[in-house]
Protein backbone atom coordinates (compact mmCIF):
# COMPACT_ATOMS: atom_id res chain seq x y z
CA UNK A 1 0.00 0.00 0.00
CA UNK A 2 1.50 3.27 -1.16
CA UNK A 3 1.72 6.06 1.28
CA UNK A 4 1.72 9.73 0.36
CA UNK A 5 3.63 12.18 2.41
CA UNK A 6 2.01 15.53 2.96
CA UNK A 7 4.43 18.42 3.29
CA UNK A 8 3.54 20.79 6.11
CA UNK A 9 2.71 24.33 5.14
CA UNK A 10 5.60 26.74 5.36
CA UNK A 11 5.47 28.93 8.40
CA UNK A 12 6.27 32.56 7.76
CA UNK A 13 7.34 35.00 10.41
CA UNK A 14 6.10 38.06 8.58
CA UNK A 15 4.92 41.01 10.66
CA UNK A 16 1.21 41.75 10.80
CA UNK A 17 0.08 44.21 8.17
CA UNK A 18 -2.82 46.58 7.92
CA UNK A 19 -4.52 46.93 4.55
CA UNK A 20 -4.44 50.54 3.35
CA UNK A 21 -6.71 51.62 0.57
CA UNK A 22 -4.63 54.01 -1.51
CA UNK A 23 -6.16 55.35 -4.68
CA UNK A 24 -3.71 56.51 -7.32
CA UNK A 25 -6.31 58.89 -8.68
CA UNK A 26 -6.91 60.52 -5.29
CA UNK A 27 -3.16 60.91 -4.68
CA UNK A 28 -2.69 62.45 -8.12
CA UNK A 29 -5.58 64.86 -7.57
CA UNK A 30 -4.15 65.84 -4.17
CA UNK A 31 -0.74 66.56 -5.69
CA UNK A 32 -2.31 68.60 -8.49
CA UNK A 33 -4.44 70.55 -6.00
CA UNK A 34 -1.41 71.35 -3.81
CA UNK A 35 0.61 72.42 -6.84
CA UNK A 36 -2.20 74.67 -8.04
CA UNK A 37 -2.59 76.15 -4.55
CA UNK A 38 1.15 76.89 -4.33
CA UNK A 39 1.07 78.56 -7.74
CA UNK A 40 -1.92 80.72 -6.82
CA UNK A 41 -0.41 81.68 -3.44
CA UNK A 42 2.84 82.70 -5.11
CA UNK A 43 1.16 84.47 -8.03
CA UNK A 44 -1.23 86.48 -5.84
CA UNK A 45 1.04 87.04 -2.85
CA UNK A 46 0.47 90.81 -3.04
CA UNK A 47 -3.17 90.05 -2.16
CA UNK A 48 -2.77 87.20 0.33
CA UNK A 49 0.10 88.60 2.42
CA UNK A 50 -1.71 91.83 3.49
CA UNK A 51 -4.84 89.82 4.30
CA UNK A 52 -3.01 87.26 6.43
CA UNK A 53 -0.97 89.96 8.15
CA UNK A 54 -4.09 92.02 8.88
CA UNK A 55 -5.94 89.04 10.34
CA UNK A 56 -3.03 88.17 12.64
CA UNK A 57 -2.66 91.79 13.79
CA UNK A 58 -6.39 92.02 14.48
CA UNK A 59 -6.19 88.87 16.62
CA UNK A 60 -3.31 90.38 18.60
CA UNK A 61 -5.18 93.68 19.15
CA UNK A 62 -8.60 92.19 19.93
CA UNK A 63 -7.95 91.85 23.73
CA UNK A 64 -7.07 95.56 23.92
CA UNK A 65 -10.25 96.50 22.06
CA UNK A 66 -12.33 94.34 24.43
CA UNK A 67 -10.69 96.05 27.41
CA UNK A 68 -11.71 99.46 26.03
CA UNK A 69 -15.24 98.20 25.35
CA UNK A 70 -15.54 97.23 29.01
CA UNK A 71 -14.89 100.91 29.76
CA UNK A 72 -18.16 101.72 27.94
CA UNK A 73 -16.53 102.83 24.69
CA UNK A 74 -18.25 101.91 21.41
CA UNK A 75 -16.41 99.25 19.44
CA UNK A 76 -15.77 101.50 16.46
CA UNK A 77 -14.20 104.18 18.67
CA UNK A 78 -12.17 101.61 20.60
CA UNK A 79 -10.94 100.09 17.33
CA UNK A 80 -10.00 103.50 15.97
CA UNK A 81 -8.08 104.36 19.15
CA UNK A 82 -6.16 101.08 19.12
CA UNK A 83 -5.26 101.32 15.43
CA UNK A 84 -4.25 104.97 15.84
CA UNK A 85 -2.10 104.11 18.87
CA UNK A 86 -0.42 101.26 16.99
CA UNK A 87 0.22 103.41 13.92
CA UNK A 88 1.58 106.25 16.07
CA UNK A 89 3.85 103.90 18.00
CA UNK A 90 5.26 102.36 14.82
CA UNK A 91 5.67 105.80 13.25
CA UNK A 92 7.41 107.22 16.31
CA UNK A 93 9.68 104.20 16.56
CA UNK A 94 10.61 104.51 12.89
CA UNK A 95 11.31 108.23 13.30
CA UNK A 96 13.37 107.72 16.46
CA UNK A 97 15.48 105.09 14.71
CA UNK A 98 15.91 107.16 11.56
CA UNK A 99 19.16 108.70 12.86
CA UNK A 100 20.64 105.29 13.64
CA UNK A 101 19.51 103.99 10.26
CA UNK A 102 21.02 106.98 8.45
CA UNK A 103 24.28 106.58 10.36
CA UNK A 104 24.35 102.87 9.54
CA UNK A 105 23.74 103.54 5.84
CA UNK A 106 26.42 106.28 5.86
CA UNK A 107 28.91 103.79 7.29
CA UNK A 108 28.23 101.17 4.62
CA UNK A 109 30.91 102.43 2.15
CA UNK A 110 33.62 102.42 4.83
CA UNK A 111 32.40 99.06 6.13
CA UNK A 112 32.44 97.62 2.62
CA UNK A 113 35.99 98.90 2.12
CA UNK A 114 37.14 97.35 5.39
CA UNK A 115 35.44 94.07 4.54
CA UNK A 116 37.05 94.11 1.09
CA UNK A 117 40.44 94.66 2.70
CA UNK A 118 39.89 91.71 5.04
CA UNK A 119 38.82 89.47 2.16
CA UNK A 120 41.76 90.59 0.00
CA UNK A 121 44.12 89.83 2.86
CA UNK A 122 42.57 86.39 3.17
CA UNK A 123 43.06 85.76 -0.55
CA UNK A 124 46.72 86.67 -0.38
CA UNK A 125 47.34 83.53 1.65
CA UNK A 126 46.26 80.50 -0.39
CA UNK A 127 43.99 78.15 1.45
CA UNK A 128 41.96 75.04 0.70
CA UNK A 129 39.41 76.90 -1.41
CA UNK A 130 42.12 78.52 -3.54
CA UNK A 131 43.77 75.13 -4.11
CA UNK A 132 40.45 73.61 -5.18
CA UNK A 133 39.80 76.50 -7.58
CA UNK A 134 43.28 76.17 -9.06
CA UNK A 135 42.79 72.41 -9.52
CA UNK A 136 39.43 73.03 -11.20
CA UNK A 137 41.03 75.52 -13.61
CA UNK A 138 43.78 73.04 -14.51
CA UNK A 139 41.24 70.26 -15.08
CA UNK A 140 39.14 72.55 -17.28
CA UNK A 141 42.22 73.54 -19.29
CA UNK A 142 43.14 69.86 -19.76
CA UNK A 143 39.59 69.03 -20.90
CA UNK A 144 39.61 71.92 -23.38
CA UNK A 145 42.94 70.81 -24.88
CA UNK A 146 41.75 67.20 -25.16
CA UNK A 147 38.45 68.19 -26.82
CA UNK A 148 40.11 70.74 -29.07
CA UNK A 149 38.49 74.14 -28.88
CA UNK A 150 37.14 75.74 -32.01
CA UNK A 151 39.80 78.30 -32.98
CA UNK A 152 38.71 81.87 -33.55
CA UNK A 153 38.70 83.16 -37.15
CA UNK A 154 41.66 85.20 -38.37
CA UNK A 155 41.50 88.79 -37.21
CA UNK A 156 38.97 87.99 -34.45
CA UNK A 157 40.04 87.93 -30.84
CA UNK A 158 38.19 85.67 -28.44
CA UNK A 159 36.66 87.61 -25.51
CA UNK A 160 35.28 86.12 -22.31
CA UNK A 161 32.74 88.18 -20.37
CA UNK A 162 32.63 87.58 -16.64
CA UNK A 163 29.57 88.63 -14.70
CA UNK A 164 30.14 90.07 -11.21
CA UNK A 165 29.58 87.58 -8.45
CA UNK A 166 27.44 89.98 -6.45
CA UNK A 167 25.80 92.95 -8.19
CA UNK A 168 25.00 95.28 -5.32
CA UNK A 169 23.29 97.83 -7.59
CA UNK A 170 20.57 95.36 -8.50
CA UNK A 171 19.90 94.62 -4.83
CA UNK A 172 19.74 98.33 -3.98
CA UNK A 173 17.26 98.98 -6.79
CA UNK A 174 15.23 95.94 -5.75
CA UNK A 175 15.21 97.10 -2.12
CA UNK A 176 14.10 100.64 -3.06
CA UNK A 177 11.20 99.32 -5.13
CA UNK A 178 10.17 96.97 -2.32
CA UNK A 179 10.18 99.83 0.19
CA UNK A 180 7.73 101.80 -1.97
CA UNK A 181 5.50 98.74 -2.41
CA UNK A 182 5.70 98.01 1.31
CA UNK A 183 4.56 101.55 2.17
CA UNK A 184 1.52 101.16 -0.06
CA UNK A 185 0.61 97.78 1.40
CA UNK A 186 1.10 99.10 4.94
CA UNK A 187 -1.68 101.63 4.39
CA UNK A 188 -3.99 98.86 3.20
CA UNK A 189 -3.10 96.73 6.23
CA UNK A 190 -3.92 99.59 8.63
CA UNK A 191 -7.38 100.10 7.14
CA UNK A 192 -8.10 96.38 6.94
CA UNK A 193 -7.11 95.88 10.59
CA UNK A 194 -9.48 98.69 11.58
CA UNK A 195 -12.38 97.14 9.63
CA UNK A 196 -11.71 93.71 11.16
CA UNK A 197 -11.66 95.13 14.69
CA UNK A 198 -14.69 97.35 14.11
CA UNK A 199 -16.76 94.50 12.65
CA UNK A 200 -16.42 92.52 15.91
CA UNK A 201 -17.88 89.03 15.71
CA UNK A 202 -19.46 89.50 12.27
CA UNK A 203 -17.51 86.61 10.72
CA UNK A 204 -18.28 84.47 13.76
CA UNK A 205 -22.04 85.07 13.38
CA UNK A 206 -21.85 84.21 9.69
CA UNK A 207 -20.07 80.92 10.45
CA UNK A 208 -22.62 80.03 13.12
CA UNK A 209 -25.44 80.57 10.63
CA UNK A 210 -23.72 78.41 8.05
CA UNK A 211 -23.07 75.61 10.60
CA UNK A 212 -26.66 74.40 10.61
CA UNK A 213 -30.15 75.01 11.91
CA UNK A 214 -29.98 72.91 15.09
CA UNK A 215 -29.11 74.58 18.38
CA UNK A 216 -26.58 71.87 19.26
CA UNK A 217 -24.54 72.49 16.10
CA UNK A 218 -24.56 76.23 16.75
CA UNK A 219 -23.30 75.72 20.32
CA UNK A 220 -20.50 73.43 19.15
CA UNK A 221 -19.52 75.92 16.44
CA UNK A 222 -19.41 78.78 18.94
CA UNK A 223 -17.27 76.72 21.32
CA UNK A 224 -14.84 75.77 18.55
CA UNK A 225 -14.49 79.35 17.32
CA UNK A 226 -13.96 80.67 20.86
CA UNK A 227 -11.27 78.07 21.55
CA UNK A 228 -9.53 78.78 18.26
CA UNK A 229 -9.59 82.52 18.93
CA UNK A 230 -8.23 82.01 22.44
CA UNK A 231 -5.31 79.88 21.29
CA UNK A 232 -4.39 82.19 18.43
CA UNK A 233 -4.55 85.32 20.60
CA UNK A 234 -2.46 83.66 23.29
CA UNK A 235 0.16 82.52 20.81
CA UNK A 236 0.45 85.97 19.22
CA UNK A 237 0.66 87.56 22.67
CA UNK A 238 3.53 85.22 23.55
CA UNK A 239 5.39 86.01 20.34
CA UNK A 240 5.03 89.76 20.88
CA UNK A 241 6.20 89.54 24.52
CA UNK A 242 9.19 87.31 23.74
CA UNK A 243 10.26 89.44 20.77
CA UNK A 244 10.02 92.60 22.89
CA UNK A 245 12.10 90.99 25.66
CA UNK A 246 14.78 89.86 23.19
CA UNK A 247 14.85 93.27 21.50
CA UNK A 248 15.18 95.25 24.73
CA UNK A 249 17.76 92.86 26.21
CA UNK A 250 19.86 92.96 23.03
CA UNK A 251 19.67 96.75 22.92
CA UNK A 252 20.78 97.15 26.55
CA UNK A 253 23.57 94.58 26.20
CA UNK A 254 24.93 96.21 23.04
CA UNK A 255 24.77 99.64 24.68
CA UNK A 256 26.89 98.35 27.55
CA UNK A 257 29.43 96.87 25.13
CA UNK A 258 29.62 100.07 23.07
CA UNK A 259 28.18 98.65 19.84
CA UNK A 260 27.10 101.38 17.45
CA UNK A 261 23.40 101.58 16.45
CA UNK A 262 22.50 99.34 19.39
CA UNK A 263 18.81 100.26 19.20
CA UNK A 264 18.66 99.32 15.52
CA UNK A 265 20.21 95.92 16.21
CA UNK A 266 17.85 95.42 19.14
CA UNK A 267 14.90 95.99 16.81
CA UNK A 268 16.38 93.57 14.29
CA UNK A 269 16.89 90.95 17.01
CA UNK A 270 13.26 91.30 18.12
CA UNK A 271 11.90 91.00 14.57
CA UNK A 272 14.09 88.06 13.54
CA UNK A 273 13.31 86.31 16.81
CA UNK A 274 9.92 85.40 15.30
CA UNK A 275 11.76 83.15 12.82
CA UNK A 276 12.63 79.83 14.48
CA UNK A 277 16.14 78.43 14.05
CA UNK A 278 17.31 80.87 11.37
CA UNK A 279 16.39 84.22 12.97
CA UNK A 280 18.92 84.15 15.83
CA UNK A 281 21.61 82.82 13.47
CA UNK A 282 21.04 85.70 11.03
CA UNK A 283 21.28 88.26 13.84
CA UNK A 284 24.35 86.54 15.27
CA UNK A 285 26.19 86.60 11.93
CA UNK A 286 25.18 90.22 11.29
CA UNK A 287 26.33 91.41 14.70
CA UNK A 288 29.59 89.49 14.32
CA UNK A 289 30.35 91.26 11.04
CA UNK A 290 29.42 94.66 12.52
CA UNK A 291 31.57 94.09 15.61
CA UNK A 292 34.50 92.95 13.45
CA UNK A 293 34.30 96.09 11.33
CA UNK A 294 33.84 98.38 14.34
CA UNK A 295 36.35 96.94 16.80
CA UNK A 296 38.68 95.22 14.34
CA UNK A 297 39.24 92.09 16.43
CA UNK A 298 37.87 88.60 16.00
CA UNK A 299 37.55 88.14 19.77
CA UNK A 300 35.20 91.13 20.02
CA UNK A 301 33.16 89.86 17.09
CA UNK A 302 32.76 86.48 18.77
CA UNK A 303 31.89 88.18 22.07
CA UNK A 304 29.15 90.39 20.58
CA UNK A 305 27.69 87.56 18.51
CA UNK A 306 27.82 85.22 21.51
CA UNK A 307 25.89 87.66 23.69
CA UNK A 308 23.19 87.88 21.03
CA UNK A 309 22.92 84.10 20.79
CA UNK A 310 22.85 83.71 24.59
CA UNK A 311 19.91 86.13 24.87
CA UNK A 312 17.88 84.32 22.19
CA UNK A 313 18.81 80.91 23.65
CA UNK A 314 17.64 81.87 27.14
CA UNK A 315 14.40 83.14 25.67
CA UNK A 316 13.90 79.92 23.69
CA UNK A 317 14.74 77.62 26.62
CA UNK A 318 13.05 79.40 29.52
CA UNK A 319 10.59 82.15 28.60
CA UNK A 320 8.87 80.72 25.54
CA UNK A 321 8.15 77.20 26.97
CA UNK A 322 6.71 78.77 30.11
CA UNK A 323 4.42 81.13 28.20
CA UNK A 324 3.35 78.64 25.52
CA UNK A 325 2.29 75.88 27.92
CA UNK A 326 -1.38 76.55 27.13
CA UNK A 327 -1.13 77.23 23.42
CA UNK A 328 -1.41 74.92 20.45
CA UNK A 329 2.10 73.46 20.43
CA UNK A 330 3.52 72.22 17.13
CA UNK A 331 6.37 69.78 16.67
CA UNK A 332 9.76 70.87 15.37
CA UNK A 333 9.53 68.89 12.14
CA UNK A 334 6.24 70.56 11.22
CA UNK A 335 7.70 73.99 12.01
CA UNK A 336 10.77 73.32 9.86
CA UNK A 337 8.69 72.04 6.94
CA UNK A 338 6.37 75.03 7.30
CA UNK A 339 9.34 77.40 7.16
CA UNK A 340 10.61 75.76 3.98
CA UNK A 341 7.17 75.76 2.34
CA UNK A 342 6.18 79.36 3.12
CA UNK A 343 9.68 80.70 2.43
CA UNK A 344 9.48 79.12 -1.01
CA UNK A 345 5.99 80.53 -1.65
CA UNK A 346 6.24 84.03 -0.10
CA UNK A 347 9.94 84.68 0.45
CA UNK A 348 10.88 86.69 3.54
CA UNK A 349 7.23 87.34 4.42
CA UNK A 350 6.57 83.62 4.33
CA UNK A 351 9.47 83.10 6.72
CA UNK A 352 8.01 85.63 9.17
CA UNK A 353 4.41 84.38 8.92
CA UNK A 354 5.07 80.62 8.70
CA UNK A 355 4.81 79.79 12.41
CA UNK A 356 1.70 81.93 13.16
CA UNK A 357 -0.11 80.42 10.18
CA UNK A 358 0.93 76.93 11.25
CA UNK A 359 -0.49 77.55 14.73
CA UNK A 360 -3.73 78.84 13.19
CA UNK A 361 -4.02 75.71 11.05
CA UNK A 362 -3.36 73.41 14.01
CA UNK A 363 -5.84 75.22 16.25
CA UNK A 364 -8.52 74.83 13.58
CA UNK A 365 -7.70 71.18 12.92
CA UNK A 366 -7.76 70.28 16.63
CA UNK A 367 -11.40 71.36 16.92
CA UNK A 368 -12.80 70.13 13.59
CA UNK A 369 -13.61 66.43 13.58
CA UNK A 370 -12.65 65.68 9.98
CA UNK A 371 -9.32 67.53 10.32
CA UNK A 372 -8.16 66.08 13.65
CA UNK A 373 -5.65 63.72 11.95
CA UNK A 374 -3.92 66.78 10.47
CA UNK A 375 -3.84 68.42 13.91
CA UNK A 376 -2.35 65.26 15.39
CA UNK A 377 0.31 65.24 12.66
CA UNK A 378 1.26 68.86 13.42
CA UNK A 379 1.16 68.55 17.22
CA UNK A 380 3.82 67.45 19.65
Amino acid sequence: MATRLVQPAAVTDSAPTTPIDVSVRSVALTVLALSAAMYVLNWAQEVFIPIVLSVLISYALEPIVLALIRLRLPRIIASALVVAALTGTVGYGTYSLSDDTSAFVAQLPDAAQKLRTVLRHGRDEPGAIQHVQRAAQELQRTADEAAGQNPAPRGVQRVQIEEPTFNIREYVSWGSANIVAFAGQAVLVVFFVFFLLASGNLIKRKLVRIAGSSLEKKKVTVHILDEINRQIELFLFVRIVTSAVVGVATWLAFEMMGVEQAALWGLAAGVFNTIPYFGPIIVGIGTAVVALLQFGTISMAVYVSGVSLVITSLEGWLLTPWLTSRTARTNEIAVFVGLIFWSFVWGIWGTLLAVPMLVVVKACCDHIEDLKPVGELLGE
